[in-house]
């Protein structure tokens, strides 16, 4: 029997992670935080002393406390991809794991890397990786497989977990870019094949399943900033881009741009450096040619400083703080707290949407209303998500005919628009698989 264990992410967007126990096995994907409430409970500040125990009580991480029974028998971690809401908890909580090993495509391995030696914290874990499309035999009854998908992040997987009983396919998160601006197209032949061989469980993204459309390719963001930066008048201005510090895709679209626009590329803060970091070391991408990149906060000001100096005009400025977080470069920047002036007319895009929560949504309004009190344009949603919407799941639930659909990374508002997509495709409600863990 195979059971499955919705430990985290199922109920909201945040602190991904399930539990696939096989016989005796159990395999672990995902282990994420809630940014929000990590952000709270640890209040920016080193995190050395903070225990799994208050992240737990905090809702910062999954309560594991639901899977105590099967703590001995996990023997894999799998995060899916370098998102901190999917690898983000894992340092916080492997050492309840000892004997498992971590395994990860090379992206997400070295994020996770960077997140440990950052953070001076130190697992007795394993760190593997697996090249995207490879294979792991963990077991006589378990089998690993990667499968290449688009999403946000580089190197973003499908899990397939391989067993006698049929194969467990955890695509969470996942779109379908026809045209993707870093990477391979998604492996959809590889997809057809898992259907053909017998999906016995398909654990999919819901976020954007109410959304009756495609979402569209990376390269139409592309094209959103290319009409922002080269096709509205900047000449004399400042530009300020903020965006996700993960989503290298993007980045590599705004350099470019800037060198078009013949201004020096700086990148500030410390997620930026972290993310840019991996993917020079996995050879994905390499800015250092082009881009300057700045880490710390001290060091943010002082080139901010230079940079009033020098010609604000002569730069293209990537800083943290899409969601208004508080601390972030941008947030420190609206309240006059770095050397650097905003003056009526310059220019700060958002490459990005508001995640849909209250904090974050209040956090936007109160950053964009100090903004706009300094006359800046405001340039908002230059951005497409890196979520299925309800056309993509369509195709995948198609291409994979899995047998149990099973709804997840949404609260129950966006994770029964998945299910209604289901019963429109004749699938049938399953009363007795309601609460985890679950027998399929």
């Amino acid at each position: 029997m195979i059971e499955l264990a919705a430990v985290g992410g199922y109920s909201e967007v945040g602190r991904n992670m399930t539990a696939v126990k096989i016989g005796n096995d159990v395999v672990v994907l995902d282990i994420g935080l809630h940014m929000e409430n990590y952000i709270h409970a640890t209040n920016d500040e080193d995190v050395l002393n903070i225990s799994a125990e208050l992240l737990i009580k905090s809702e910062s991480v999954p309560n594991v406390d639901s899977i105590r029974d099967w703590e001995g028998k996990v023997s894999l971690i799998i995060p899916s991809h370098a998102h901190l809401d999917h690898v983000g908890g894992i340092p916080y909580l492997c050492g309840r794991y000892p004997k498992a090993d971590i395994l990860a495509a090379p992206f997400t391995a070295a994020v996770l890397r960077n997140i440990l030696n950052e953070e001076k914290i130190r697992i007795r874990n394993k760190i593997k990786t697996l090249d995207v499309n490879a294979r792991y035999m963990q077991s006589d009854e378990v089998k690993v497989e990667f499968i290449n998908i688009t999403h946000s992040t580089p190197q973003s997987i499908i899990v397939a977990i391989h067993t006698k009983q049929g194969i467990i396919l955890y695509a969470n998160d996942f779109k379908f870019d026809l045209y993707p601006v870093i990477g391979k197209k998604p492996d959809f032949a590889k997809l057809r094949l898992m259907g053909d061989k017998g999906v016995l469980a398909l654990i999919i993204d819901s976020t954007y399943a109410g959304w009756y459309q495609k979402m569209p390719s990376e390269s139409v963001a592309r094209q959103l900033l290319r009409d922002v930066l080269l096709g509205a008048d900047n000449k004399g201005r400042a530009i300020i881009v903020t965006t996700f510090s993960s989503h290298i895709a993007r980045l590599k679209s705004i350099v470019e741009l800037g060198i078009k626009l013949d201004r020096k590329v700086v990148f500030l803060g410390r997620s930026l450096a972290k993310y840019v970091a991996a993917a020079r070391d996995t050879g994905i991408a390499d800015f250092t040619a082009n881009v300057e990149v700045v880490k710390f906060k001290r060091q943010v000001s002082r080139r901010l400083k230079r940079i009033m100096k020098e010609g604000k005009d002569r730069y293209l400025i990537v800083m943290t703080g899409h969601q208004g977080e508080p601390n972030s470069s941008l947030y420190r920047l609206a309240h006059d707290e770095l050397d650097f002036r905003l003056d009526p007319g310059d220019h700060v895009i958002f490459s990005c949407r508001t995640i849909p929560t209250p904090t974050n949504i209040a956090n936007r309004e109160y950053l964009e209303k100090l903004l706009t009190k300094k006359g800046a344009r405001i340039f908002r949603d230059i951005h497409v998500s890196g979520h299925s919407a309800r056309e993509d799941a369509r195709e995948m639930i198609s291409l994979v005919r899995p047998k149990h659909i099973i709804p997840a990374h949404a609260p129950l508002e966006m994770t029964s628009k998945m299910a209604e997509l289901a019963y429109e495709m004749g699938y049938a409600e399953h009363k007795k698989y309601k609460y985890s863990p679950v027998a399929v």
